[in-house]
């Protein structure tokens, strides 16, 4: 009587292997890759899946191999033929929005442009009255923090006296 191992692999762990590598290997993905695959399915090591793949399965799906690189190529010939494509568009949208940018950035600077000198004082003036406004809060926030810096030093003479 042969004993069989407790580790053995199954048929049907043999075509998961062999299903996911011919997967990996038509979507362009390594082997190594599936075999990290197949290894968290089966609860096995990569190593082991690729040994597995290397010494005994891969020699019986030498016509599938072949296959999944073939339409890997020509997979990579239709991505390689819309990435061309897709540049183009973007290209073309890409002047387009230019040259809308361009056409709204004219239209804004003849806008400013048409201020008289009196509206250009008057904003220059409220700018002014509002940069003074913000130079007295931050002096009183200046002075308040100094003042609370004086506080805490005092305070931490009381304790140590």
């Amino acid at each position: 009587m042969e004993a069989t191992r407790q580790d053995a692999w199954t048929k049907d762990e043999d075509v998961i292997l062999a299903e996911t590598v011919i997967r990996y290997i038509r979507e362009g993905q390594t082997q190594l890759e599936a075999f990290k695959d197949v290894a968290a399915q089966l609860s096995r090591t990569s190593a082991a899946c690729g040994f597995r793949w290397n010494a005994t399965i891969r020699k019986n799906y030498q016509d599938a191999i072949q296959r999944a690189k073939e339409e890997r190529k020509q997979a990579g010939r239709k991505k390689a033929w819309t990435y061309v494509q897709q540049r183009e568009n973007a290209e073309k949208n890409t002047i387009d929005t230019a040259i809308s940018l361009l056409e709204k950035m004219k239209l804004n600077y003849s806008v400013e442009n048409q201020l008289t000198q009196k509206e250009q004082e008057k904003i220059i003036t409220h700018l002014e009255k509002e940069n003074e406004t913000l130079k007295s809060q931050l002096k009183r926030y200046e002075d308040a923090w100094e003042e609370m810096g004086k506080l805490w030093k005092w305070v931490n003479t009381k304790k140590e006296g």
